[in-house]
């Protein structure tokens, strides 16, 4: 039996959506990989929202963006995905699920479990756009390039700052946690209570 989402949960997945487009628009451009805000509300989504949620809500960004609408950092629609830099949008929605997924794991969540969290999570982004980044522009957009040259356009290019929002990120979904559970054991305890009447 499949569930329905609650009316909350749907609003959060539409929000985290929303604002990793956003994201996307708040650049600083460099050749072939801008460097974006997106990243953060990949962290805050995993953080806050659970593994599926989290995971829903970069699965339905994507989605907005590869049927046409002008989301991501290029534009949009289907032929995106020849983009160098979808893989980084893959990597998006598996990190979101596994922040989640870690933080779910854990009772009372501290200071250190968002941190890991999310760096393990901006781990995954890059083992994902990093080779899928050299696919792209050795296989079919035939631009011959060394693995060199993509590991410094693809990593070497933005870890640094990305580790900072990583754990700026984190400290971040600490503070609000308490105010996304309290929110969702709020809605639980609800639901219970209209099951019992």
């Amino acid at each position: 039996m499949i569930k329905r989402q609650s009316t909350l949960a749907l609003v959060m997945i539409a929000m985290f959506a929303a604002l990793t487009a956003i994201g996307a628009f708040i650049k600083i451009p460099l050749p072939v990989v801008p460097f974006t805000l997106q990243i953060v509300f990949v962290f805050l989504a995993g953080c806050l929202l659970g593994s599926r949620n989290a995971l829903s809500s970069q699965l339905v960004y994507i989605g907005v963006g590869l049927v046409g609408l002008p989301v991501f950092t290029q534009g949009g629609g289907i032929t995106y995905v020849l983009q160098p830099t979808f893989g980084y949008l893959i990597g998006f929605a598996l990190a979101a699920y596994c922040i989640g997924w870690l933080i779910e794991r854990v009772q009372t969540p501290t200071k250190k479990h968002f941190i890991g969290a999310t760096i393990v999570g901006l781990i995954i982004i890059y083992a994902v756009a990093v080779p899928y980044l050299y696919m792209a522009l050795n296989f079919w957009l035939d631009m011959k390039t060394s693995w060199s040259h993509v590991f410094a356009l693809g990593f070497l290019g933005s870890i640094v700052a990305d580790f900072c929002l990583a754990v700026t990120s984190a400290l971040l979904a600490e503070r609000l946690y308490k105010v996304f559970q309290s929110a969702r054991t709020l809605k639980i305890s609800q639901v219970e209570r209209e099951k019992m009447i």
